[in-house]
């Protein structure tokens, strides 16, 4: 007999899962800013504002609502 029990979602799996999903979309945006520099052939100073960790800056914070 199955349980019928629904298994409930974490808020820390949460925060992860949105953590991955910010630092996906930092990379495509890092990407896209290379993509567009090399077709227009500008040089790639400007990307140095982009750390590689950008979207990780708050993962993690509890204050957060």
């Amino acid at each position: 007999m199955a349980s019928s029990n629904k298994r409930k979602t974490t808020m820390a799996k949460l925060n992860r899962e949105r953590g991955l999903a910010e630092r996906r979309m930092a990379k495509e945006a890092r990407k896209a800013a290379r993509k567009r520099a090399a077709e227009s052939g500008e040089p790639l100073q400007g990307l140095s504002d982009l750390p590689p960790d950008a979207a990780m800056n708050d993962y993690g914070d509890l204050d957060e609502g």
